[in-house]
């Protein structure tokens, strides 16, 4: 994992000021004399339309940076690269190593990326009218956004989840909720994506037994669950149990699916949210990279091989506004993924070095301000994520900041996806930004960016002691604080919200109510009524004592005895209720409490 340095800077001089301290070309000190020089004599370069209190250097000239501060220079030449930069070992080919220019050796021409909608709202089954409603105007796959209660482990009538029932994602609360929402779907045809946490396997669980009541055969069926608990530590903060016990969790989930669902992905490594919490491209990139090492050294310590259960590894990246900084993350992101696979954990299988990530454009990035002009903002970051390579896409609502999409909003953001595969010609070649010189020397600074963090992190002892520690929350928040600086100084201009504003009306918002509280609470009374309450206590005692157990790799391709997801499995088809599962886990491993950051 070496770094390959770039091109010392030479002496200082006017001509070594003009390229910022290193070797130009012949070429390049003769174009700087003769054209750039008497340039810079004019007035101090500065974006067009910069309002006054753009960022100045020593000089008087503009500081251009990528939206995170990387510098920019000027121009972009040869002599950006290292010494021994070469296509072969630097680049390659699309499929092959290093895997800078993509996964497939056909790019979008052989299969497009997916295009997912995020979506869930109020119930179940208004939740699922709008999974048929996107299907039928061209969605190739789902993606299930739950509400804060059913993230956080509890049912609907929990006096916790007062007054956010169905808010920003659909209630589900049982088998039965699960049922509904996907009624009249074949699962067994349609790759759906859960974005679920801390009761991952639960949900998880719920989904294979609808996929099972629907004639689904389990080794068929594909999708993703995010079950990403380290990334809730770092930015989201939606966690129930401590760090350790929700890692087995996770493990629990790749040992099971690697047996019983072959071409599931178990977990969704997600940058994306450490994104939304205000990391720069590079601190998303190295995280979530890192997050992935972390969980690969877990689930080896059970005594699982990495050529198992590491194909079904899968990833979720950001999109935001700076559109080559953001393509140079997704092609670093596989030229490191690839080295961690292949020279960390000795991976021999290909199908384990190669990183599939699915990508959401930036929520973040899309103001309340004028809300139709994150239309332009999610077609450039979806259009960044395509020549990226992204294998699945998600693009945001228009009205993201003001509420959950309407049917128009979600129709134009599917939209945005269906006119950059088929109009724009982006999919018609692999890597067509491939050899750029500023694009790949972007993606080596990303590169080289992310080791130095691994190496911190390592010195640390892991990932799950520098969250222990406070080391990837404080690098985030110092991150944001500089980034929210320099939109208020107006050094970053942000169209609508502190340049070109105008005076407007509030926009029409989806808005729900608490007739989705009553109604799931109502479904819950029901339930209890009717089911068997027995069997729902038999189920989940068995789940506390294998909750209790310390899990060990079975042997001749059999799981673990104390592994909880067969347990899970069966709490489920007595419908016990995510809630009841997650307080007999809670009786187990209790909650956790976040360190202060100081």
């Amino acid at each position: 994992m070496e770094k390959k340095p770039l091109k010392p800077p030479v002496a200082e001089s006017p001509i070594s000021e003009i390229f910022e301290g290193r070797h130009p070309s012949d070429e390049e000190k003769a174009w700087a004399e003769k054209t750039l020089a008497p340039t810079l004599d004019k007035p101090p370069e500065r974006p067009i339309g910069a309002p006054t209190g753009v960022n100045l250097d020593e000089h008087g000239h503009a500081r251009f940076t990528t939206i995170s501060g990387v510098p920019i220079r000027r121009l972009y030449t040869q002599a950006d690269l290292p010494v021994d930069w070469s296509e072969e070992n630097h680049l390659g080919y699309p499929g092959q190593p290093p895997f800078t220019r993509g996964i497939h050796a056909t790019g979008y021409r052989g299969k497009l990326f997916t295009m997912r909608q995020f979506s869930g709202f109020a119930s179940p089954e208004e939740t699922n009218r709008r999974y048929k409603y996107l299907l039928e105007h061209g969605g190739s796959g789902l993606s299930v956004a739950f509400d804060l209660p059913t993230l956080m482990g509890y049912d609907s009538d929990h006096p916790a989840s007062e007054g956010e029932v169905g808010k920003c994602g659909v209630a589900i609360d049982s088998l039965e909720d699960m049922e509904i929402l996907f009624s009249g779907i074949d699962l067994e045809k349609t790759t759906v994506s859960m974005t679920i946490n801390s009761p991952a396997s639960v949900l998880w669980a719920m989904y294979l037994v609808v996929a099972e009541k629907q004639g689904a055969d389990w080794k068929k069926i594909s999708g993703t669950i995010q079950n990403d608990i380290l990334k809730e530590y770092i930015a989201q903060k939606e966690y129930i149990y401590p760090p350790a016990p929700s890692m087995r969790l996770v493990v629990d989930t790749f040992e099971f699916g690697s047996k019983f669902t072959p071409r599931y992905n178990t977990i969704s490594i997600s940058g994306y949210h450490i994104r939304e919490a205000g990391s720069t491209a590079l601190q998303e990139l190295a995280f979530t990279l890192y997050d992935g090492v972390e969980y690969v050294e877990w689930a080896r310590r059970r005594g699982l091989d990495v050529d198992e259960f590491g194909p079904r590894l899968s990833f979720f990246f950001n999109a935001h506004n700076d559109f080559f900084e953001e393509i140079a993350k997704y092609r670093a992101a596989r030229k490191i993924w690839y080295r961690a696979m292949k020279d960390r954990f000795k991976a021999k299988n290909q199908r384990t070095w190669l990183m599939r990530f699915h990508t959401q454009t930036a929520g973040v990035s899309l103001p309340a301000q004028q809300p139709m002009n994150n239309i332009a903002r999610v077609a450039l970051q979806a259009l960044a994520a395509v020549l990226g390579g992204t294998q699945s896409l998600h693009t945001d609502s228009y009205d993201e900041a003001l509420a959950l999409p309407t049917e128009e909003a979600a129709r134009i953001a599917l939209r945005t996806q269906q006119i950059i595969a088929y109009e724009s010609g982006v999919a018609q070649t692999v890597d067509p930004l491939g050899g750029s010189y500023f694009l790949e020397n972007l993606t080596l600074q990303m590169e080289s960016g992310a080791f130095d963090y691994f190496n911190k992190m390592d010195a640390m002892g892991g990932m799950v002691k520098a969250i222990e520690r406070g080391y990837p929350q404080k690098e985030i928040a110092e991150a944001s604080y500089q980034y929210q600086r320099a939109v208020e100084a107006r050094e970053k201009v942000i169209v609508g919200v502190n340049e070109f504003t105008i005076e407007e009306e509030p926009p029409q918002i989806l808005y729900i109510d608490e007739t989705v509280a009553r109604l799931q609470s109502a479904k819950l009374k029901a339930l209890r009524a009717r089911r068997s309450n027995d069997d729902v206590r038999r189920t989940l005692d068995a789940l506390k004592n294998a909750a209790a157990q310390d899990p060990k790799s079975g042997s001749n391709g059999s799981i673990s005895s104390a592994n909880t997801m067969p347990y899970i499995v069966d709490a489920v088809r007595a419908y016990a209720t995510v809630g009841e599962i997650c307080d007999a886990l809670r009786q187990v491993y209790g909650t956790y409490t976040e360190v202060s950051i100081t």
